[in-house]
Protein backbone atom coordinates (compact mmCIF):
# COMPACT_ATOMS: atom_id res chain seq x y z
CA UNK A 1 0.00 0.00 0.00
CA UNK A 2 1.13 3.57 -0.58
CA UNK A 3 0.55 7.15 0.46
CA UNK A 4 -2.09 9.36 -1.12
CA UNK A 5 -1.89 13.15 -1.07
CA UNK A 6 -4.83 15.45 -0.37
CA UNK A 7 -5.34 19.01 0.76
CA UNK A 8 -8.04 18.06 3.26
CA UNK A 9 -8.49 14.67 4.91
CA UNK A 10 -11.73 14.20 6.86
CA UNK A 11 -11.96 11.28 9.27
CA UNK A 12 -15.56 10.19 9.76
CA UNK A 13 -18.61 10.38 7.48
CA UNK A 14 -21.31 11.53 9.86
CA UNK A 15 -23.24 14.78 9.30
CA UNK A 16 -20.21 16.88 10.34
CA UNK A 17 -17.79 15.02 8.10
CA UNK A 18 -20.03 14.99 5.05
CA UNK A 19 -20.83 18.69 5.44
CA UNK A 20 -17.13 19.48 5.77
CA UNK A 21 -16.56 17.43 2.62
CA UNK A 22 -19.23 19.35 0.77
CA UNK A 23 -17.77 22.76 1.66
CA UNK A 24 -14.17 21.70 1.06
CA UNK A 25 -15.20 20.29 -2.31
CA UNK A 26 -17.00 23.50 -3.23
CA UNK A 27 -13.79 25.37 -2.39
CA UNK A 28 -12.06 23.23 -5.06
CA UNK A 29 -9.82 21.57 -2.48
CA UNK A 30 -8.71 17.99 -3.07
CA UNK A 31 -10.74 16.32 -0.34
CA UNK A 32 -11.35 12.81 0.93
CA UNK A 33 -13.68 11.54 3.65
CA UNK A 34 -12.52 8.29 5.24
CA UNK A 35 -15.15 6.13 6.95
CA UNK A 36 -14.95 2.50 8.04
CA UNK A 37 -18.56 1.81 7.00
CA UNK A 38 -21.36 3.38 5.03
CA UNK A 39 -21.56 7.21 5.17
CA UNK A 40 -24.03 8.47 7.75
CA UNK A 41 -22.64 8.03 11.24
CA UNK A 42 -25.38 8.12 13.86
CA UNK A 43 -27.93 8.93 11.15
CA UNK A 44 -27.81 5.25 10.27
CA UNK A 45 -28.89 4.39 13.82
CA UNK A 46 -31.81 6.82 13.78
CA UNK A 47 -35.11 5.79 12.28
CA UNK A 48 -36.63 9.24 11.81
CA UNK A 49 -35.46 12.81 12.33
CA UNK A 50 -38.00 15.51 13.11
CA UNK A 51 -35.81 18.45 14.13
CA UNK A 52 -33.73 19.12 11.02
CA UNK A 53 -34.88 22.41 9.42
CA UNK A 54 -36.77 21.97 6.19
CA UNK A 55 -37.67 18.35 6.93
CA UNK A 56 -40.65 17.84 9.23
CA UNK A 57 -39.75 14.16 9.18
CA UNK A 58 -36.98 12.37 7.31
CA UNK A 59 -35.57 8.86 7.61
CA UNK A 60 -32.02 8.77 8.98
CA UNK A 61 -30.78 6.60 6.13
CA UNK A 62 -32.39 8.85 3.53
CA UNK A 63 -30.82 11.99 4.99
CA UNK A 64 -27.43 10.26 5.10
CA UNK A 65 -27.71 9.41 1.40
CA UNK A 66 -28.61 12.99 0.55
CA UNK A 67 -25.62 14.31 2.50
CA UNK A 68 -23.19 11.91 0.79
CA UNK A 69 -24.45 12.49 -2.75
CA UNK A 70 -24.40 16.27 -2.24
CA UNK A 71 -20.78 16.20 -1.07
CA UNK A 72 -19.76 13.88 -3.91
CA UNK A 73 -21.38 16.27 -6.41
CA UNK A 74 -18.73 18.84 -5.51
CA UNK A 75 -15.83 16.44 -5.93
CA UNK A 76 -15.43 15.11 -2.40
CA UNK A 77 -14.16 11.52 -2.43
CA UNK A 78 -15.34 8.81 -0.02
CA UNK A 79 -12.98 5.98 0.93
CA UNK A 80 -14.04 3.00 3.03
CA UNK A 81 -11.19 2.37 5.46
CA UNK A 82 -10.58 2.24 9.20
CA UNK A 83 -8.29 5.02 10.44
CA UNK A 84 -5.98 3.98 13.27
CA UNK A 85 -3.76 7.03 13.66
CA UNK A 86 -3.45 10.72 12.81
CA UNK A 87 0.03 12.11 13.41
CA UNK A 88 1.58 15.48 12.65
CA UNK A 89 4.90 15.22 10.88
CA UNK A 90 8.00 17.36 11.42
CA UNK A 91 7.20 19.41 8.30
CA UNK A 92 3.76 20.33 9.67
CA UNK A 93 1.76 17.99 7.45
CA UNK A 94 -0.32 15.10 8.76
CA UNK A 95 -0.13 11.40 8.05
CA UNK A 96 -3.42 9.58 8.48
CA UNK A 97 -2.83 5.83 8.67
CA UNK A 98 -5.40 3.07 8.13
CA UNK A 99 -5.42 -0.49 9.39
CA UNK A 100 -4.84 -1.86 5.87
CA UNK A 101 -1.53 -0.02 5.63
CA UNK A 102 -2.79 2.75 3.36
CA UNK A 103 -1.89 6.29 4.46
CA UNK A 104 -2.91 9.81 3.51
CA UNK A 105 -0.67 12.89 3.59
CA UNK A 106 -2.30 16.31 3.96
CA UNK A 107 -1.64 19.78 5.40
CA UNK A 108 -5.03 19.74 7.15
CA UNK A 109 -7.17 17.11 8.84
CA UNK A 110 -10.73 17.46 10.12
CA UNK A 111 -11.64 14.87 12.75
CA UNK A 112 -15.34 14.03 12.74
CA UNK A 113 -15.04 10.47 14.01
CA UNK A 114 -17.98 10.61 16.41
CA UNK A 115 -18.06 8.18 19.31
CA UNK A 116 -18.76 4.62 20.40
CA UNK A 117 -21.46 3.50 22.84
CA UNK A 118 -20.51 3.34 26.50
CA UNK A 119 -21.11 -0.10 27.95
CA UNK A 120 -22.56 -0.94 31.34
CA UNK A 121 -19.52 -3.05 32.20
CA UNK A 122 -21.53 -5.76 33.94
CA UNK A 123 -21.46 -9.57 33.84
CA UNK A 124 -23.17 -11.00 30.77
CA UNK A 125 -22.95 -7.83 28.67
CA UNK A 126 -20.19 -9.07 26.38
CA UNK A 127 -21.33 -12.68 26.54
CA UNK A 128 -24.81 -11.88 25.25
CA UNK A 129 -23.83 -9.15 22.78
CA UNK A 130 -25.93 -9.79 19.68
CA UNK A 131 -27.93 -12.38 21.61
CA UNK A 132 -30.22 -9.95 23.37
CA UNK A 133 -27.82 -7.13 24.21
CA UNK A 134 -27.91 -4.23 21.76
CA UNK A 135 -26.83 -0.60 21.40
CA UNK A 136 -28.91 0.18 18.31
CA UNK A 137 -32.71 0.08 18.35
CA UNK A 138 -33.10 0.69 14.63
CA UNK A 139 -30.63 -2.09 13.84
CA UNK A 140 -32.11 -4.75 16.13
CA UNK A 141 -35.60 -3.66 17.16
CA UNK A 142 -37.41 -5.81 14.59
CA UNK A 143 -35.89 -8.96 16.14
CA UNK A 144 -37.92 -8.37 19.31
CA UNK A 145 -41.44 -8.35 17.92
CA UNK A 146 -43.83 -9.37 20.67
CA UNK A 147 -41.06 -9.54 23.30
CA UNK A 148 -40.65 -7.91 26.71
CA UNK A 149 -37.45 -5.87 26.65
CA UNK A 150 -35.58 -3.24 28.66
CA UNK A 151 -33.87 0.03 27.80
CA UNK A 152 -31.21 1.51 30.08
CA UNK A 153 -30.59 5.25 30.26
CA UNK A 154 -32.23 8.58 30.93
CA UNK A 155 -31.23 10.92 28.13
CA UNK A 156 -32.79 11.74 24.77
CA UNK A 157 -31.39 8.62 23.11
CA UNK A 158 -32.74 6.22 25.75
CA UNK A 159 -36.20 7.81 25.80
CA UNK A 160 -36.47 8.10 22.02
CA UNK A 161 -35.37 4.52 21.46
CA UNK A 162 -37.70 3.20 24.17
CA UNK A 163 -40.59 4.89 22.39
CA UNK A 164 -39.42 3.54 19.03
CA UNK A 165 -39.06 -0.02 20.34
CA UNK A 166 -42.71 -0.16 21.40
CA UNK A 167 -43.67 -0.63 17.75
CA UNK A 168 -42.08 -4.07 18.00
CA UNK A 169 -42.04 -5.11 21.65
CA UNK A 170 -45.07 -6.05 23.70
CA UNK A 171 -43.67 -4.12 26.65
CA UNK A 172 -40.63 -1.91 27.25
CA UNK A 173 -39.11 -1.27 30.67
CA UNK A 174 -37.13 1.96 30.81
CA UNK A 175 -34.56 1.63 33.59
CA UNK A 176 -32.90 4.75 34.98
CA UNK A 177 -30.54 5.10 37.91
CA UNK A 178 -32.01 8.44 39.01
CA UNK A 179 -35.52 9.70 39.78
CA UNK A 180 -35.81 11.99 36.75
CA UNK A 181 -34.75 11.96 33.11
CA UNK A 182 -32.19 14.20 31.44
CA UNK A 183 -34.10 13.99 28.17
CA UNK A 184 -35.89 17.00 26.67
CA UNK A 185 -39.45 17.57 27.85
CA UNK A 186 -41.08 16.70 24.53
CA UNK A 187 -39.27 13.35 24.46
CA UNK A 188 -40.20 12.64 28.08
CA UNK A 189 -43.82 13.40 27.25
CA UNK A 190 -43.85 10.65 24.62
CA UNK A 191 -42.48 8.16 27.12
CA UNK A 192 -45.00 8.98 29.84
CA UNK A 193 -47.90 8.88 27.39
CA UNK A 194 -46.89 5.54 25.85
CA UNK A 195 -48.91 2.75 27.54
CA UNK A 196 -46.35 0.12 26.53
CA UNK A 197 -43.52 1.77 28.49
CA UNK A 198 -43.00 1.26 32.22
CA UNK A 199 -40.33 3.38 33.89
CA UNK A 200 -38.24 1.84 36.67
CA UNK A 201 -36.65 4.66 38.66
CA UNK A 202 -33.58 4.61 40.92
CA UNK A 203 -32.44 1.27 39.58
CA UNK A 204 -29.34 -0.16 37.95
CA UNK A 205 -28.77 -3.39 36.03
CA UNK A 206 -26.10 -5.45 37.78
CA UNK A 207 -26.00 -8.53 35.54
CA UNK A 208 -27.48 -10.03 32.40
CA UNK A 209 -28.50 -13.68 32.41
CA UNK A 210 -29.46 -16.08 29.65
CA UNK A 211 -31.29 -19.32 29.00
CA UNK A 212 -30.05 -22.72 27.86
CA UNK A 213 -30.01 -21.48 24.25
CA UNK A 214 -27.55 -18.72 25.11
CA UNK A 215 -30.08 -15.90 24.73
CA UNK A 216 -30.96 -13.19 27.26
CA UNK A 217 -33.93 -14.11 29.45
CA UNK A 218 -33.62 -11.96 32.58
CA UNK A 219 -31.82 -9.02 34.19
CA UNK A 220 -30.55 -8.65 37.75
CA UNK A 221 -31.67 -5.26 39.10
CA UNK A 222 -30.68 -3.31 42.20
CA UNK A 223 -32.67 -0.48 43.72
CA UNK A 224 -30.24 2.35 44.49
CA UNK A 225 -32.40 3.66 47.34
CA UNK A 226 -33.24 0.47 49.25
CA UNK A 227 -30.28 -1.58 47.95
CA UNK A 228 -32.66 -4.49 47.34
CA UNK A 229 -32.25 -6.77 44.34
CA UNK A 230 -34.64 -8.61 42.06
CA UNK A 231 -34.79 -10.28 38.68
CA UNK A 232 -36.67 -8.81 35.74
CA UNK A 233 -37.82 -11.12 32.96
CA UNK A 234 -36.73 -9.65 29.62
CA UNK A 235 -35.43 -11.13 26.38
CA UNK A 236 -33.54 -8.04 25.31
CA UNK A 237 -31.68 -5.08 26.76
CA UNK A 238 -30.82 -1.91 24.83
CA UNK A 239 -28.12 0.27 26.39
CA UNK A 240 -28.12 4.05 25.80
CA UNK A 241 -26.00 5.60 28.54
CA UNK A 242 -23.76 7.77 26.41
CA UNK A 243 -20.92 7.75 23.94
CA UNK A 244 -17.16 7.94 24.23
CA UNK A 245 -15.50 10.20 21.64
CA UNK A 246 -13.25 8.43 19.15
CA UNK A 247 -10.24 10.65 19.76
CA UNK A 248 -7.60 8.05 20.60
CA UNK A 249 -6.66 8.00 16.90
CA UNK A 250 -4.96 11.39 17.41
CA UNK A 251 -1.34 10.43 18.18
CA UNK A 252 -0.18 13.84 19.38
CA UNK A 253 -1.44 15.53 22.53
CA UNK A 254 -4.48 17.70 21.90
CA UNK A 255 -6.31 19.62 24.62
CA UNK A 256 -9.50 17.89 25.75
CA UNK A 257 -11.90 17.76 28.69
CA UNK A 258 -12.01 15.11 31.42
CA UNK A 259 -14.13 12.76 29.31
CA UNK A 260 -11.96 12.98 26.19
CA UNK A 261 -13.93 15.45 24.08
CA UNK A 262 -11.60 17.72 22.09
CA UNK A 263 -11.35 21.43 22.86
CA UNK A 264 -11.47 23.73 19.83
CA UNK A 265 -11.57 27.45 19.17
CA UNK A 266 -14.43 29.18 17.36
CA UNK A 267 -12.96 28.03 14.06
CA UNK A 268 -13.05 24.35 15.11
CA UNK A 269 -9.24 24.30 15.23
CA UNK A 270 -7.67 22.21 17.97
CA UNK A 271 -4.49 23.08 19.84
CA UNK A 272 -2.57 21.41 17.00
CA UNK A 273 -2.24 23.79 14.01
CA UNK A 274 -3.98 22.39 10.95
CA UNK A 275 -5.98 19.84 12.93
CA UNK A 276 -9.69 20.61 13.20
CA UNK A 277 -12.48 18.79 15.02
CA UNK A 278 -16.23 18.90 14.38
CA UNK A 279 -19.37 17.20 15.57
CA UNK A 280 -19.62 14.74 18.42
CA UNK A 281 -15.87 14.53 19.10
CA UNK A 282 -15.58 18.07 20.40
CA UNK A 283 -16.70 19.83 23.57
CA UNK A 284 -20.05 21.58 23.12
CA UNK A 285 -23.40 22.12 24.78
CA UNK A 286 -25.52 19.88 22.56
CA UNK A 287 -24.90 17.18 19.97
CA UNK A 288 -27.51 17.27 17.23
CA UNK A 289 -27.48 16.92 13.45
CA UNK A 290 -27.88 20.69 13.17
CA UNK A 291 -24.88 21.45 15.38
CA UNK A 292 -22.78 18.84 13.57
CA UNK A 293 -23.60 20.44 10.22
CA UNK A 294 -22.63 23.87 11.56
CA UNK A 295 -19.38 22.51 12.94
CA UNK A 296 -18.53 20.85 9.64
CA UNK A 297 -19.18 24.05 7.72
CA UNK A 298 -16.98 26.11 10.00
CA UNK A 299 -14.19 23.53 10.03
CA UNK A 300 -14.05 23.33 6.22
CA UNK A 301 -14.04 27.11 5.76
CA UNK A 302 -11.37 27.46 8.45
CA UNK A 303 -9.28 24.73 6.81
CA UNK A 304 -9.50 26.57 3.49
CA UNK A 305 -8.26 29.79 5.12
CA UNK A 306 -5.49 27.87 6.87
CA UNK A 307 -4.34 26.44 3.53
CA UNK A 308 -4.44 29.91 1.93
CA UNK A 309 -2.22 31.27 4.71
CA UNK A 310 0.21 28.38 4.23
CA UNK A 311 0.47 29.11 0.50
CA UNK A 312 0.95 32.85 1.16
CA UNK A 313 3.78 32.10 3.60
CA UNK A 314 5.41 29.73 1.09
CA UNK A 315 5.25 32.41 -1.61
CA UNK A 316 6.70 35.02 0.74
CA UNK A 317 9.52 32.66 1.71
CA UNK A 318 10.27 31.87 -1.94
CA UNK A 319 10.26 35.58 -2.85
CA UNK A 320 12.62 36.37 0.03
CA UNK A 321 14.95 33.62 -1.14
CA UNK A 322 15.03 35.01 -4.67
CA UNK A 323 15.75 38.48 -3.30
CA UNK A 324 18.80 37.20 -1.46
CA UNK A 325 20.13 35.33 -4.50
Amino acid sequence: MGTQNYEVVIVGAGPAGMTAGLYAGRALLKTVVIERGAPGGELLNTEAIEDYPGFERVEGWDLAQKFASHAAKFGCEFHTRNVVQIKRQDDGTFETTCDDGESYRSPTVIVTAGGTPIKLGIPGENEYAGKGVSYCAVCDGAFFKGHVIAVVGGGDAACEEADYLTRFAEKVYLIHRRDEFRASKIVQKRVFENPKIEVIWNTVVEAIHGDAKGLVDRLALRDTITDTTRDLAATGIFVFIGFKPNTTIIADHVDHDATGYVLTDWNMQTTIPGLFAAGDVRVQLTRQVTTAVGDGTTAAVAAEKYLTQLKDREKATAAAGEGMA
